[in-house]
C-alpha cells in the first residue's frame, strides 16, 4: 500500500482500527449537485465522459477539493464495463441506462464476453493519474452488483417492479444462473483493473437487490456476490457492499464476504450492526433528503447517525444513498466539517 495512505481514517475505519475521527465521503459526491461538475460536463454525454481520462480525473477531484472528504470515489458508471464489451447501452438523461436489445434468452447471454484490461485502457490511465493527484486521500473503485446489472440488461432499462428479471430468476433459473455467472466474471475483472491501477478500496453497488427476499437472495444472488468478494481478497483492499432497501437482507449480506456493509437510511446503524453481525465495519446512513432541510435538522440527524455508528466495530459516515441533485453544496461541506469535529470529541 502507498505509505501516504497508512494513516487514512477511511481505510482504518474499513479495517475496524482506531481512527482520529469518523471518516466521511458521500455516494454521488461528484455529480449534478456541483456547479463545477455541470460546467465541465456540458455538452458531453455521460458514457463519453466516463471514457475520457482528463474528465474523469477532474470530476473525481472536484468534491475532494470542495468538501475535504476522507475518500474519493472514482467517477464512472456501473454500465461502463457492459458498454466496453460491446453491449448496445446508453444512459438517457432523466431515464438512466437503456439497453437496445434486452437479454432474455441463452443466445443473448452467450454474447456477454469476458472483460479484458485492454477493453478499458482509459480506466487504467484515469485511476493511475488520480492516485498520483490524491496522494494521502484514498480512491474508491466500484462496480455494479450482478443483480442490478442483470436487471438493467433483462428489463432494457430502469424498472419499478423488475418484472422480467424476477420472471427469469424464478421461471428460468438455469438461464438466470448463466447470466449471473457471466456478469460476475465481468464485474470481478472490472474491479481488478481499478485495483491494479491503484484504487485502495472497492465498492460493489448492488443498488436494486433490495427487490428480492432474503431466501431468494441466498439462492439467486449470494453465490455471485460471494465469488466477487472472494476473488478480490488477494488484493488486500477493503471491500464494501451496498444496496438500497436491504434492511431485511443485512444478515445474509453480512455473509457475502465484504469488509464493510453499507446501510441505507431505513435501518439505524446500531440495529444494522446487530443484523450484519460481528467482524464488519458499517457505512452510512443519513437520509439524503435531510440535506435539503435547515442546518439545525441536518446537525441533529447527523449527530444521531454518528452516535449509533459508535456501536459498530468501524464506521464510515455516508448518506443512505447518493447526494440528491438539488442539494446545496454548502450543506455537504458543513456536514463534512461537523462529522469530523463532533466525532473527534
Amino acid at each position: 500500500m502507498n505509505p501516504q495512505l497508512a494513516e487514512s481514517p477511511f481505510l482504518l475505519a474499513c479495517r475496524r482500527q482506531p481512527v482520529p475521527h469518523t471518516p466521511v465521503w458521500f455516494m454521488r459526491q461528484a455529480g449534478r449537485s456541483l456547479p463545477e461538475y455541470r460546467k465541465v460536463r456540458e455538452g458531453t454525454e455521460m458514457l463519453a465522459a466516463c471514457a475520457t481520462p482528463d474528465l474523469v480525473v477532474e470530476i473525481t477531484m472536484q468534491p475532494v477539493r470542495r468538501y475535504g472528504v476522507d475518500a474519493a470515489i472514482f467517477f464512472s458508471d456501473i454500465v461502463v464495463p457492459l458498454k466496453a464489451i460491446g453491449i448496445d447501452i446508453d444512459i438517457k438523461p432523466g431515464v438512466g441506462p437503456v439497453v437496445a436489445d434486452p437479454i432474455r434468452d441463452a443466445a443473448a447471454v452467450g454474447r456477454l464476453r469476458p472483460l479484458s484490461p485492454d477493453d478499458v485502457p482509459y480506466i487504467t490511465e484515469a485511476v493511475t493519474e488520480l492516485v498520483r493527484e490524491l496522494g494521502a486521500t484514498p480512491l474508491i473503485g466500484f462496480a455494479g452488483g450482478p443483480f442490478t446489472l442483470a436487471s438493467y440488461l433483462i428489463e432494457g432499462g430502469p424498472s419499478k417492479n423488475h418484472d422480467h428479471t424476477k420472471a427469469m430468476m424464478y421461471g428460468a433459473p438455469e438461464l438466470w444462473h448463466a447470466l449471473m455467472d457471466r456478469l460476475t466474471t465481468i464485474t470481478l475483472a472490472w474491479l481488478k483493473v481499478q485495483a491494479d491501477a491503484g484504487a485502495s478500496a472497492l465498492q460493489l453497488f448492488d443498488s436494486w437487490v433490495g427487490a428480492v427476499a432474503p431466501r431468494d437472495y441466498r439462492e439467486f444472488v449470494l453465490p455471485y456476490t460471494s465469488k466477487i468478494f472472494a476473488g478480490l481478497e488477494e488484493l488486500g483492499v477493503p471491500r464494501i457492499h451496498f444496496g438500497v432497501g436491504t434492511g431485511e437482507l443485512l444478515p445474509v449480506m453480512g455473509e457475502a464476504g465484504a469488509d464493510v456493509v453499507g446501510v441505507d437510511w431505513r435501518v439505524p446503524l446500531d440495529e444494522a450492526a446487530t443484523r450484519v453481525g460481528a467482524g464488519k465495519a458499517l457505512q452510512g446512513n443519513l437520509d439524503p433528503a435531510i440535506l435539503l432541510a435547515p442546518w439545525e435538522v441536518v446537525e441533529k440527524q447527523a449527530r444521531g447517525v454518528i452516535e449509533a455508528g459508535r456501536v459498530a466495530e468501524g464506521h464510515v459516515f455516508n448518506l443512505g444513498h447518493g447526494v440528491l441533485p438539488s442539494t446545496d453544496p454548502g450543506q455537504v461541506a458543513r456536514l463534512t466539517e461537523f462529522v469530523h469535529e463532533f466525532s473527534a470529541r
